[in-house]
């Protein structure tokens, strides 16, 4: 029986298009706030996506989940950022780093120049007036996450880092990774959520002559290729021969797209402040 309130997949996709002027993204597309990466994914990530950022141990994944969610609330999103290695306050003090471009030993020391101190003054206005919900991932699992997630009105992003402080139960690692991919892929849909999870790449062969992410790397059974909608892979060069990379240069590369094309994006990773930065538009 159908009823005349209901909304056909067919009308609403042609509403999207509708909404969508002058080639901009649809609305349910929420933009990274990095250009490149953006125009790589048709605008940025989609509600219902589960998209992961994947990387070697200190390659900057934290960093650049954090300014992702930055950026889409500066952009008036509504996004929630959880972490599961880092309290509230050390998540802020990095948001201050990353927008104030001030190191956090110099925030927590106090030794600021006035240049520095002036800067760091306007980006605690930015946050203020636009910053994303930020909490700790609590235990529990996907479970306790979907609990959290229903209970914030208009939530558009949540921002998981990271996907092995997600994962709880008894099974092996391997196991609870996997299920943990499926279950929030599921919860990405459900709720009409972009979820954006982050990873270290468990089985990255450390013997290999080029040390850019594959698909093979991210482990867990090969469920994180299986379940998620889009792979984005961080590269420094830096961190594997200081002699011939350059310091701060970042590959972004697309390792899976199931809605579009793979490619990569050039960063730049400036590691006293945390913040990466658009080589297309450095100074955003």
């Amino acid at each position: 029986m159908s009823h005349s309130t209901d909304i056909s997949p067919i009308a609403r996709v042609m509403r999207r298009v509708d909404e969508a002027t002058d080639g901009s993204p649809s609305p349910d597309t929420i933009a990274t706030g990095f250009p490149s990466v953006d125009k790589l994914l048709g605008g940025g990530v989609r509600r219902g996506d589960l998209v992961v950022i994947g990387g070697d141990v200190a390659s900057g994944k934290s960093a650049l989940a954090l300014a992702i969610a930055l950026r889409a609330a500066q952009s008036e999103r509504e996004v929630a950022f959880f972490s599961g290695e880092m309290s509230v306050s050390r998540i802020m003090e990095r948001a201050l780093a990353i927008e104030g471009r001030t190191s956090v030993d110099d925030i927590r020391s106090g030794k600021l120049d006035d240049e520095s101190r002036a800067s760091l003054g306007a980006a605690a206005v930015k946050l203020r007036d636009r910053a994303p919900q930020v909490d700790r991932l609590v235990p529990g699992g996907v479970t306790s996450l979907a609990d959290d997630l229903r209970r914030r009105l208009d939530l558009e992003l949540a921002i998981c880092d990271s996907l092995q402080a997600v994962a709880s139960g008894s099974r092996t690692r391997d196991e609870e990774l996997a299920a943990t991919m499926r279950d929030l892929k599921l919860l990405a849909v459900e709720t009409d959520i972009a979820i954006i999870v982050t990873t270290r790449l468990t089985e990255l062969q450390r013997d290999r002559a080029d040390m850019r992410p594959q698909l093979a790397d991210y482990g867990a059974l090969g469920s994180i290729a299986e379940h998620a909608d889009v792979m984005l892979g961080l590269f420094r060069e830096e961190m594997y021969d200081t002699a011939r990379g350059i310091e701060g240069a970042t590959e972004l590369i697309v390792n899976k797209n199931r809605n579009g094309g793979t490619g990569y994006a050039d960063l730049y990773f400036y590691k006293k402040w945390m913040r990466f930065e658009d080589m297309l538009d450095p100074d955003r």
